[in-house]
């Protein structure tokens, strides 16, 4: 308990001094969260290069803001949030060239949600029905089972009501079990038949 005390403690003071205008301390912040921020985004958006382009936005804006931060213990609340917007932004984007592009497997590199207890074959396939999901349900569920957040932190950082945050993610969670019953009453895809 003591070293997580001294962890926040530290963030903390970077914060502080990222908020006076210190680089170094701003850059050892994002250093320690950029690999987290990455990896929601690309669970929100599904690209790489899309998730990359959210993450730096994100950045660019939090150091264009930092001296506004009032609470310097909502830096990591703060950073989701403008990470989760830089998001809805590259989907709009993206919606606007309309492109579709197709994610068949996801990288196991980046995807992956921190629970060890499902399977990584169960894992991809989740992760790929969760890019069939609208973003906003899609980024419910990324911010609340993903960073592990209550639902109401996780309203917080996506700046919604919690009864919403609390119908987006039933909606999108009834999204998922009824595609994954379809996909398995559908039997093996053909990619896999083959494999």
């Amino acid at each position: 308990m003591c070293r997580a005390k001294a962890g926040a403690a530290m963030q903390r003071s970077l914060v502080e001094r990222a908020v006076r205008g210190d680089h170094e301390a701003y850059t050892r912040l994002v250093d320690a969260a950029f690999d987290r921020l990455y990896k929601v985004a690309y669970l929100i958006l599904r690209d790489r290069d899309a998730a990359e382009d959210a993450v730096q936005e994100a950045l660019v804006a939090a150091w264009r803001d930092v001296r506004s931060l009032r609470d310097p213990d909502a830096w990591d609340a703060w950073l989701h949030r403008l990470t989760v917007w830089a998001c809805y932004r590259s989907a709009r984007k993206q919606r606007r060239r309309n492109v579709v592009e197709l994610h068949v497997m996801p990288d196991p590199e980046t995807a992956g949600a921190p629970d060890l207890a499902i399977g990584a074959a169960e894992r991809d396939r989740i992760e790929r029905r969760l890019g069939d999901l609208p973003i906003d349900q899609r980024a419910v569920i990324v911010v609340h089972f993903f960073l592990d957040l209550p639902l109401t932190e996780a309203a917080r950082v996506l700046d919604i009501p919690v009864g919403t945050a609390k119908s987006r993610l039933h909606r999108g969670l009834e999204a998922l079990r009824e595609s994954m019953r379809a996909e398995s009453e559908a039997g093996p895809s053909v990619r896999e038949r083959t494999a």
